[in-house]
């Protein structure tokens, strides 16, 4: 790394910082530029050791000594500023220790990606970043081997898809089906029962579901407001509820993603956790 002390805004070229809080700029910015933004050391090393490339680093002086380490091998500019000059760039201030603009890596295929799956998350127009990043987060933490997004849903490389999942979103494999419902097909086509998790007149009860799991299961997660399509429900083979009390008709499909994969991942043999 190489180090570029800012006393100005002016000059270095740090249009990858700017304005990170106007969420339509970063929306067409960063997939267009073929980017995404590492905000933290905890998940620029998550980066780093899933082999993405930095293309540059903003910080300040008292995180340099930790940055080092991760960066000693990346010929990359390292911007070092004020806490207030940064503020001033960005819109917010950095607290987190240090943003990288990283290059995205190129797009995996959902068939090579589900060869060898036994159970994958399917998230359907989620458009809520803090709930895509916390629904790949879950992935990680208890066992699934993917996750598949349909073309509407939002982008796990978003920076607030990133933070909120501490960087698992770089280490959980993930891909983009080019067209839904019909992508159901594939998954049908690779041995997967599809179990969506929604309300309807008849479900099964996700206790009832794990007790005699399916070997290979694809969990299909809906959107914030209407939950799953149709076409969605149409093209699943069983329709998954988690029992509620008090009045409370379901939770949130981040934290319904966590109940579900517990309960399936524990009906499962036991799995290798994801490098982290």
């Amino acid at each position: 790394m190489h180090l570029e002390r800012l006393t100005t805004l002016d000059g270095a070229d740090l249009r990858d910082y700017a304005r990170l809080t106007d969420v339509a700029l970063r929306r067409v910015q960063e997939p267009a530029g073929g980017l995404y933004l590492a905000e933290s050391l905890t998940v620029i090393g998550r980066a780093l050791r899933a082999g993405h490339r930095p293309r540059s680093v903003l910080t300040s002086e008292r995180w340099l000594d930790d940055l080092e380490p991760l960066l000693r091998d990346h010929d990359v500019p390292v911007y070092v500023g004020a806490p207030g000059l940064l503020e001033e760039l960005t819109g917010f201030h950095l607290h987190r220790g240090a943003l990288a603009s990283m290059h995205r890596p190129e797009p995996l295929d959902p068939v090579a990606l589900l060869r060898d799956a036994r159970l994958v998350v399917v998230v359907e127009d989620v458009v809520d970043h803090t709930n895509v990043g916390a629904i790949f987060r879950s992935v990680a933490g208890l066992g699934a081997d993917a996750v598949l997004i349909t073309p509407r849903c939002a982008d796990p490389l978003y920076r607030r898809s990133v933070r909120v999942s501490m960087g698992t979103v770089l280490q959980v494999p993930w891909a983009r089906l080019p067209d839904w419902p019909a992508g159901a097909e594939l998954l049908h086509e690779l041995g997967f029962t599809i179990a969506a998790l929604a309300l309807a007149p008849e479900t099964v009860g996700l206790r009832e579901f794990a007790a005699e799991r399916p070997e290979r299961v694809a969990l299909l997660l809906g959107s914030e407001g209407d939950g799953l399509s149709r076409g969605a429900l149409g093209a699943a083979d069983v329709v998954v509820t988690i029992p509620m009390g008090h009045g409370v008709d379901s939770l949130n499909v981040a934290a319904a993603s966590a109940v579900a994969l517990y309960a399936l991942g524990s009906a499962a043999a036991p799995r290798t956790p994801p490098a982290s």
